[in-house]
Formats: C-alpha cells, sequence, structure tokens
C-alpha cells in the first residue's frame, strides 16, 4: 500500500460551488511528516458546514478548497512516530479537527479538549504552520495528524461510521456534557442531520423523555420511529411554548436559523435547566430577554465538534447500542448534486459520498 504524491477531489473555486460548480482535479496535500497518516477514502458524509464553506458564509473562504470532514478510509501510508497506532489497512475514521498545538501546557490540548485550542486548524480551509491548506474528504485520499484519526469499530459499516465523524460526534458531546440520562427530558431543536442523531442518542442514553422540536410536523413519524417520545411543531401548533413551558431540563438546538425563537425555546426549560447551541447560523442569534435566563435559573451555552476521545467513545456506545443513523449512499461522483440537494432539505437524513475505486479494492 501507498500513496501518490498528489491527491485528487472535488475543488470549489468561488462561492458559486456551493451551487454545483466543484470540480474534480488534483492536488498537492501538505507536507508529510513523522506524525501523518495517509487515508484512502472509502466514504466521506455531506456536512452543513461543508456547504456554508463552499459559499464563503462564515467568512471568507481560502479557494480552491475541497470540503467534507466525515471521512473514513483504510491506512495507506505511516509516519514513523505513528507506527505503535496504527497499521497499514486499519479503518479508520477523521472529523472535522485535523490538528492543534498538543503541548503539554496547551490548558485545553492537555485536558482532551482539543477541538477548542486557540490553534486547532480544521480537517478543510485550514491553514497549517508551513504556510499549505488542508484539503477535506471530496477526495481519494485525505492526509491528517494520527492523532485526529479514529479506528472504526469492526460492528459498525463505514457509511454509517462517517457521518458520525462531525454530525454525530456534535450533538454527542453536549448531550453527555450536560447529564443526558435517566432523570433527564431532553429536546432536540431541529429534525435534520444533526437533530436525528440527537433523538436517537439521547434516547439510547436513557433520558426519560425526549422531545423532538421542528417548525412543521413533516418529519413526525421519522423522528418518533427514531425514539422521540413527543414532537413540537412551532409553526403549526398553537401556544406550544406555554402548553409545553417547564418541561425540559436540557435543549440542544441544532438548527442554523438565524430567526429561531429562542425565548420561547428558554421557555420549555425547567428551574436550572440548559439550552446549548450547536448549529451555526451565517448571521446573529436573536436576542434574548434576560429574564428568561433569571427566572428560571437557567443557562444558554454552545458547543463545538468533540475530541478525538469522545468520537472514539460515541463509536463504541453506538456499536454496543447498535444505533443505525439515516443515511443515503451516493456515488462521490455526484457531489455536485448532493450538496444541492442537501442545501434544498431533501436528505433524510444524511448523504454519505462512496468512492466505487476504494470500495472495490482489497486492501
Amino acid at each position: 500500500m501507498s500513496s501518490p504524491s498528489t491527491f485528487n477531489g472535488w475543488l470549489g473555486h468561488d462561492p458559486s460551488s456551493a451551487k454545483g460548480s466543484m470540480r474534480w482535479q488534483s492536488f498537492t496535500p501538505k507536507t508529510f511528516t513523522e506524525n501523518d497518516i495517509d487515508i484512502k477514502i472509502s466514504h466521506c458524509g455531506i456536512c452543513g458546514s461543508d456547504i456554508h464553506t463552499l459559499r464563503s458564509g462564515w467568512g471568507p473562504t481560502h479557494y480552491p478548497v475541497c470540503v467534507g470532514h466525515e471521512i473514513v478510509g483504510h491506512v495507506v501510508r505511516i509516519g514513523d512516530a505513528m507506527k505503535d497506532k496504527f497499521q497499514l489497512g486499519d479503518r479508520v475514521g477523521v472529523g472535522a479537527q485535523a490538528l492543534s498545538c498538543l503541548k503539554p501546557d496547551c490548558e485545553e490540548c492537555s485536558t482532551g479538549n482539543e477541538s477548542y485550542c486557540s490553534r486547532m486548524t480544521g480537517t478543510y480551509n485550514g491553514k497549517y504552520a508551513d504556510g499549505s491548506w488542508s484539503k477535506g474528504g471530496y477526495a481519494d485520499y485525505v492526509r491528517v495528524h494520527g492523532h485526529f484519526a479514529i479506528k472504526i469499530p469492526k460492528a459498525l459499516k463505514s457509511e454509517d461510521a462517517a457521518p458520525m465523524m462531525c454530525g454525530g460526534i456534535t450533538v454527542w458531546s453536549p448531550l453527555k456534557n450536560n447529564g443526558c440520562g435517566p432523570g433527564k427530558r431532553v429536546g432536540i431543536v431541529g429534525v435534520g442531520g444533526l437533530g436525528h442523531f440527537g433523538v436517537m442518542f439521547a434516547k439510547a442514553l436513557g433520558a426519560d423523555k425526549v422531545v423532538a422540536i421542528s417548525r412543521s410536523r413533516g418529519k413526525e413519524a421519522d423522528a418518533r420511529k427514531m425514539g422521540a417520545d413527543d414532537f413540537i411543531a412551532t409553526a403549526e401548533d398553537e401556544k406550544w411554548e406555554r402548553k409545553h413551558s417547564r418541561s425540559l431540563d436540557l435543549i440542544v438546538s441544532t438548527v442554523s436559523s438565524p430567526d429561531m425563537p429562542l425565548n420561547s425555546y428558554l421557555r420549555l426549560l425547567r428551574a436550572k435547566g440548559t439550552f446549548i447551541q450547536v448549529g451555526a447560523p451565517e448571521d446573529t442569534l436573536p436576542g434574548l430577554s434576560a429574564f428568561s435566563l433569571i427566572a428560571k435559573g437557567c443557562k444558554v451555552g454552545g458547543s463545538s465538534i468533540g475530541s478525538p476521545h469522545e468520537i472514539e467513545e460515541m463509536l463504541q456506545f453506538v456499536a454496543e447500542k447498535d444505533i443505525k443513523p439515516w443515511v443515503e449512499v451516493r456515488s462521490m461522483k455526484t457531489a455536485n448534486q448532493s450538496i444541492v440537494d442537501m442545501e434544498d432539505g431533501k436528505a433524510r437524513y444524511r448523504y454519505v459520498l462512496a468512492n466505487e475505486s476504494a470500495n472495490q479494492a482489497k486492501l
């Protein structure tokens, strides 16, 4: 096994690439170091972050960019410092982070919070110290620091594991870190790629009650199949915030709309409840009343992806509980159409791109 000197992938050259104008081209990856591994990609999930980045929605993107940070594949090259951790052919996953400083005096890295390191480098559109830019998983290969690659449990299919590397961990981390489990009543805002993981995880973690919250009832049947005990349709249910007032201990919001009814969501919290935002709008969040917090002593916070050890914990949990994400596998060749369909809300509930050549090879 080996990797080529140049990789190939779908490159976006300007904001119009988010509308399906990426081009399959070759590119040179970052310089290989003793800490790196090369992965032959078999699957890559499509994340909303990909579209935000392609269109420069969160700020100027460095073009050309190859997006994709829900990566699964097989190790084909190993740096000397990583030979005790990996063997050629290992099946691994990579999420939204490709590097952090990893210094022992870093408060975040030294405590297992690498995703919050101030020198965090994203799996794509991130700048390395040598001046090169990270390229993601809409490609045939990816090169990353081995610390941020996680072995995939044998019980998990690659197409199921891929969307967990970002979509799954983004909700797993705040659920675990905010006490989701027996004795807790949990709400998940948004029944999409992230939200469907949130519903399944909250149920599997043993929450007393799981409530899916969406604008309409179009996804209610699906949400209940995923494990939701109740459903709130904010655009259809009259006085929903009053009816369900003080009913939830924890709310995780996965939506990326800046016009969310934030104050109404906070009415759903019980005393000392917690609201965690994980969706990232391209605009600011709406304002909120101080009394929404003071009157019940509730907290509002945020959460960003998760550390390598959290991803490993999540994958083991999913394997043990036999949790099956709702995915649609599409050919890597369809990347342009697939991001358009994703933006149009057609995914039910995560698209995963598959490299036919990699999946046919006997690695």
